[in-house]
């Protein structure tokens, strides 16, 4: 191969993995926001997404760009899939052998952040975005994963359809379905 060859495959590397790293940061908090709620807990969390983009990197990075998204959030929606097995059968291990699960809470992690601004208005979202989250954790799996492709994420039919490995007709269905759900759970706040 050519020095030139090479300089141009290097440089189409380059553009890639460009692209990459923007696609990461763009989906980064979102990405974590939908494993939060998933796996309900932070710290999980952050390693369930950090698995998903390192997962994507391997195996998906020379796939075109507009295929990331729906492929990103399959590996996720897996991941959080995976994190749950491991926990159920963690927590029968631990009941057989007579442990404990889980954690106090950190009170200063909890504590509201003070730079905002009105603390009425931060309370109200505070209420509705933990209603939201509690509501979505007592949907089924799947309901809830099309709810949150769909509106957090903003995926359109297909790519949801795609990032679950379902049809576009179970997407449809299971949106809808965890719509009227959250209807019902919200009243107050829909």
């Amino acid at each position: 191969m050519s020095s030139g060859g090479r300089l141009a495959e290097e440089e189409q590397g380059f553009v890639l993995e460009s692209e990459l790293n923007r696609f990461l940061s763009e989906v980064e908090a979102r990405a974590y926001r939908f494993a939060a709620i998933g796996v309900g807990d932070p710290d999980e969390a952050l390693d369930v997404v950090q698995d998903a983009m390192i997962s994507l990197v391997r195996r998906y990075s020379k796939r075109p760009a507009e295929e990331w998204r729906p492929l990103f959030f399959r590996i996720l929606s897996n991941r959080i899939r995976d994190f749950h097995r491991r926990r159920r059968v963690r927590d029968s291990v631990l009941r057989y052998f007579g442990g404990q699960h889980g954690e106090q809470p950190d009170p200063v992690a909890a504590a509201a952040d003070p730079s905002h601004n009105r603390p009425e208005d931060e309370v109200a979202r505070a209420d509705a975005m933990a209603a939201l989250e509690s509501a979505l954790a007592e949907l089924p799996t799947r309901q809830r994963e099309a709810f949150m492709l769909r509106n957090f994420e903003g995926l359109n039919v297909a790519e949801t359809a795609v990032a679950m490995r379902c049809s576009d007709g179970s997407v449809k269905t299971h949106y809808s379905r965890a719509t009227h759900r959250l209807r019902e759970i919200l009243g107050e706040y829909y």
